[in-house]
């Protein structure tokens, strides 16, 4: 999702050669084919193939794999995103041959080093050559971690470009409409940390507050297969008026967030489009890397299960327009700029 607005716009801004390399770390041929199609982008050059496997093996066979790329076509820059195990990985590989490293979204920080993808960011934004940051705390954070201002620029939010321009598109999926769901009237549900799910008793209590919502609202729960994977019968009975369904392409996952009266999860991505969107979020953490959709956003923090129950309930969407500084479409031509210019 954050690459696509980035291609188009360094197509646009230079004749530079681009070369897109896909780790293939969370998709099947299917599910990658379709996320390509559905973000109305050009299929990558290269597809590492590296399937799903524990962090150390993933990053390892990426690094093995994408090490050889870096060396046949000798690029200027590398650029990198997010936070997943392919990010770091790939700046190993550069910062180890002396490639550039730009990495989109640097400097974000939850403060929590149990989560793998805040040791990625550290790793990733302590070896990058450009950090390209998505708000101004995540600036701040770099300069406290003692970074070059020059190595500083803030571009904004290449997701909300994504969201943006995918959303006419995601309106006419009618998602809603096959569902049977009305806007405005339904909990969005996504959970799959490992802090979540991978304890009983914390995925007991968890799911039993999702039902307990589910009785004064419909919840539709699009399923990450590790959730799934984890279901207890007794955690089935307990989500047995939760409308349970298959991970959803791009579109019609936008077009169900834009039209709920809440959404519930753990996601970072999700944060960020429904502050885009003016969509009450409750983020099921206890901290987030994305502080300015609490302070300028929808979202809230709700660890508690009966805390994220009770705001759930009382959860609508106000209308709010308000957006923080860069989260207007523009922020992949910033990225480009950024990169062209040091090119």
């Amino acid at each position: 999702m954050k690459l696509a607005p980035c291609r188009r716009a360094l197509a646009a801004a230079s004749d530079v050669e681009q070369v897109v390399v896909h780790t293939g770390q969370h998709y099947d041929d299917a599910m990658s084919d379709a996320f390509f199609r559905d973000l109305e982008t050009p299929p990558p050059d290269v597809n590492l193939e590296v399937g799903s496997a524990s962090h150390a093996v993933q990053t390892a066979r990426i690094m093995e794999r994408f090490e050889p790329v870096v060396i046949d076509r000798q690029p200027d820059w590398v650029v990198v995103y997010g936070d997943v195990n392919s990010t770091a990985a790939a700046a190993l590989v550069c910062a180890k041959l002396g490639v550039r490293i730009a990495h989109v979204e640097a400097g974000l920080r939850s403060g929590d080093r149990s989560m793998p993808e805040e040791i990625n960011r550290l790793v990733t934004d302590r070896l990058a050559d450009l950090l390209l940051t998505p708000s101004r705390d995540a600036d701040n954070n770099l300069r406290r971690e003692g970074v070059a201002e020059d190595r500083i620029v803030f571009v904004g939010n290449v997701m909300v470009d994504t969201l943006l321009h995918g959303l006419p598109r995601a309106r006419e999926e009618r998602s809603r409409e096959r569902l049977g769901l009305r806007e405005g009237e339904y909990a969005l549900v996504t959970i799959h940390r490992p802090s979540n799910v991978d304890t009983p008793a914390r995925r007991t209590a968890v799911l039993r507050a999702l039902g307990r919502i589910s009785r004064e609202m419909p919840v539709v729960f699009p399923m990450h297969p590790r959730t799934r994977d984890r279901l207890t019968s007794g955690d089935r009975e307990v989500l047995d008026d939760v409308r349970l369904l298959e991970p959803l392409p791009y579109h019609a996952m936008l077009d169900l967030v834009a039209g709920a009266r809440v959404v519930i999860t753990d996601s970072g991505g999700l944060q960020e489009e429904t502050t885009a969107l003016g969509i009450p979020c409750l983020t099921v953490r206890e901290n987030t890397e994305r502080p300015v959709t609490v302070t300028e956003g929808t979202n809230q923090l709700a660890p508690d299960p009966e805390e994220f129950l009770k705001l759930a309930l009382r959860s609508r969407p106000n209308g709010s327009t308000r957006q923080p500084e860069g989260w207007d479409g523009r922020a992949s031509e910033r990225v480009a700029r950024a990169v062209v210019m040091r090119a």
